[in-house]
């Protein structure tokens, strides 16, 4: 998923996203330990995800807060 969709998301929805993705990785993990791996780049995919989704909740929190003081 591309960061720029990702920043048209509300932030309900990339928390929704993101326990979605943490749980595809999970379930990758499980495959894993079992031997039946579909997709071996699952697992990269889904923490680049996690990461994007975290940068840009991050990035929002810190531009409220120069909004807060900025007033």
């Amino acid at each position: 998923m591309k960061a720029q969709e990702l920043r048209e998301m509300t932030g309900e929805e990339l928390l929704q996203l993101q326990k979605k993705r943490q749980d595809d990785l999970f379930a990758f993990r499980v495959q894993l330990a079992t031997g039946v791996v579909e997709n071996n780049r699952a697992a990269r995919n889904a923490r680049r995800d996690i990461a994007r989704i975290k940068t840009i909740l991050r990035e929002r929190e810190i531009a409220a807060e120069k909004a807060k003081r900025n007033r």
